[in-house]
């Protein structure tokens, strides 16, 4: 059964979510930067291609990518534990593409952030 805590912790874990979302929407990498550590890591395929590496691989790409004004996102799941945790998000209509993503959070200093994100673009 959840306690008082942990809703505030899943309440914590969907805002740092959200500016991630918020920088989709917008198209500014610099939006984003707050959901992720400074070492955070992505990895995923577009198409036949690996698409991985530091976590500015990201902000570049949707630097490039531009504003995805009508992106639709939702959290499928959180599971969390302790000071970690792991976070499913759904996004549709991503300047016309479909992901889903699968986030790795910890707890650093008090603050929820993602260490890493490995994504699922759909054909």
């Amino acid at each position: 059964m959840a306690t008082e805590n942990d809703i505030n912790e899943y309440d914590a874990i969907s805002k740092v979510i959200q500016h991630y979302i918020d920088g989709a929407k917008s198209g500014k990498g610099e939006l984003m930067k707050p959901a992720f550590h400074n070492d955070a890591t992505i990895f995923g395929y577009v198409g036949s291609d690996l698409f991985a590496g530091p976590i500015q691989g990201l902000y570049d790409w949707n630097d490039a990518n531009g504003p995805a004004a009508a992106i639709v996102s939702r959290i499928a799941s959180i599971d969390l534990v302790g000071t970690v945790a792991s976070v499913r998000l759904e996004s549709d209509n991503w300047t016309g593409h479909r992901f889903t993503d699968f986030f790795n959070l910890l707890k650093v200093h008090g603050e929820w952030k993602v260490m890493n994100k490995v994504f699922h673009l759909h054909a």
